[in-house]
C-alpha cells in the first residue's frame, strides 16, 4: 500500500499553473511477486525495464475475426451507440473513437473476461479489479489524426482522480500495424518518471481534449531528455497481438495519411484499491462513460 491510498495526498501534482518537472515514481510497476507470473520472468523483467510488452499471437485466429466483425458493425451501425460515446475527428468528423465498448457490446464484454488476459492484469497489479475505461481507436487511411505524447495516468488523475498508478492498459490492434499508418509508439522506460504539465484544465476538457489534446501533455525539453535517453519504439504487429503497457508509460501514434486504416481495442484495468476520488483538478468529474465511478463492477 502506498501513502496515496493513506492520505489522499496528491504526490503528483499536475497543472497546478507551475513550471513543468519531472518527479520520481513512488509506485511499484508490478505488485505481485515474480514467481507467480503466468508468463516467463524474461518478460516481466522487460515489461518493469520499459513499462509496456507486446505479446504477439495472443489471441487465436476465430477471436480475432469475431472481434474485427464487431467493428464493422459498430462502424456502420452508429445507431445502436449513445451518440455522446462517439468521439468524431475535428475536421473530417469520421470516427475517431467509440467508448464504453464493453458495456456496448457482448463481444467486447466477453473479450474484457478473457481468462487468460485477466491472468496476466491481476498478476500485474495484485488485486481485485474493475474496468475503468474502455474504448475503440480508428484512424481511416488518409484522414486518421494523431494522438500527442501523453501519460494517460497524468488525465486520469488530475482529470479523475486516480490517486496512484496502479492501472494496466490493453491494445489490441484488429488491423495490421505498421510504421506508415500511424502505430502505438513508446518511450521506454518513461513509466518510472512522471512529467507534470503547464496550465491548468480548462472547463469540460474532455469535449475538446479526445479529438486533439493541449492539456495534459509533456513539455518539449522534457520529453527531448526522456527520447534521447531511451529512444521511441513503435509497435508494429499484426492482429493478435496483446499490447499492455503502465498507465504512466507515455505514449501516442503518428496521424494515417497512408490508404491502410488502423484500429485497435483499448482497454483500462483498474486496482479496487485505487478508486477514482474528487479530480485533482478540482473541478467535476467526467462522464461515466469515460471514467468508471459510480458503477463499479469488480471482475471475478
Amino acid at each position: 500500500m502506498t501513502l496515496n491510498y493513506i492520505d489522499n495526498k496528491d504526490l503528483y501534482p499536475s497543472r497546478k499553473g507551475k513550471p513543468p518537472k519531472i518527479y520520481d515514481r513512488i509506485d511499484p510497476v508490478v505488485y505481485s511477486n515474480d514467481s507467480e507470473s503466468p508468463i516467463s520472468s524474461q518478460l516481466i523483467k522487460k515489461y518493469k525495464k520499459n513499462g509496456y510488452l507486446k505479446i504477439d499471437n495472443f489471441f487465436s485466429p476465430e477471436e480475432i475475426t469475431s472481434y474485427q466483425k464487431e467493428l464493422e458493425y459498430l462502424l456502420k451501425a452508429d445507431y445502436v451507440v449513445d451518440k455522446e460515446k462517439i468521439i468524431r475527428e475535428p475536421n473530417s468528423h469520421e470516427i475517431r473513437s467509440i467508448f464504453q465498448i464493453h458495456q456496448i457490446s457482448k463481444v467486447y464484454k466477453k473479450l474484457s473476461k478473457h481468462k487468460d488476459l485477466l491472468s496476466l492484469v491481476k498478476f500485474l497489479l495484485n488485486d481485485n479489479i474493475y474496468i475503468f475505461q474502455s474504448r475503440l481507436n480508428f484512424k481511416p487511411g488518409f484522414r486518421g489524426k494523431e494522438f500527442y505524447w501523453h501519460s494517460d495516468f497524468e488525465t486520469w488523475h488530475v482529470e479523475d482522480g486516480m490517486p496512484s498508478m496502479r492501472a494496466v492498459s490493453i491494445s489490441i490492434p484488429l488491423t495490421t500495424n505498421t510504421y506508415e499508418n500511424g502505430p502505438l509508439m513508446f518511450i521506454p522506460g518513461s513509466h518510472k518518471k512522471f512529467i507534470s504539465c503547464q496550465g491548468f484544465t480548462p472547463i469540460n476538457h474532455f469535449r475538446r481534449s479526445l479529438k486533439q489534446q493541449n492539456f495534459g501533455v509533456p513539455d518539449d525539453l522534457h520529453l527531448s531528455e526522456l527520447i534521447n535517453q531511451n529512444g521511441i519504439e513503435s509497435m508494429i504487429c499484426e492482429p493478435g497481438c496483446l499490447i499492455l503497457f503502465d498507465c504512466n508509460t507515455i505514449h501516442g501514434s503518428n496521424s494515417n495519411i497512408s490508404s491502410f486504416s488502423r484500429s485497435n481495442i483499448f482497454i483500462v484495468y483498474n486496482s479496487i484499491k485505487n478508486k477514482v476520488s474528487q479530480p485533482y483538478s478540482g473541478q467535476s468529474p467526467r462522464p461515466e462513460y469515460i471514467c468508471t465511478r459510480k458503477k463499479i463492477e469488480p471482475i471475478i
